[in-house]
């Protein structure tokens, strides 16, 4: 597979200190960059994927007519969160 070069990027001098100041060993300030990289593309292809199922959420609730209360929807998080974090402990 050939690789692809990304464009130059230019920045203050004290955001690349910053950079520097918190590679870990052995890492480059190229290593760090791609792994940045990759996360930020992870992040909004998820924040994509989310924004996709509320849109169709909506959708499904404008085609049935079935909606729930907030306070509802709250509790049922509030309870997936302590059973997540009980096995988390666990």
């Amino acid at each position: 597979m050939k690789t692809a070069t990304i464009p130059s990027l230019r920045v203050a001098p004290e955001l690349r200190h910053a950079a520097e100041s918190v590679l870990q060993e052995g890492e480059t300030l190229s290593g760090f960059v791609e792994q940045s990289l990759r996360a930020n593309i992870e992040r909004r292809r998820f924040q994509q994927e989310f924004v996709a199922r509320g849109l169709a959420s909506r959708d499904e609730a404008l085609r049935t007519g079935e909606y729930f209360p907030a306070e509802e929807v709250q509790r049922e998080l509030e309870e997936m969160l302590v059973q997540a974090e009980a096995k988390a402990g666990a």
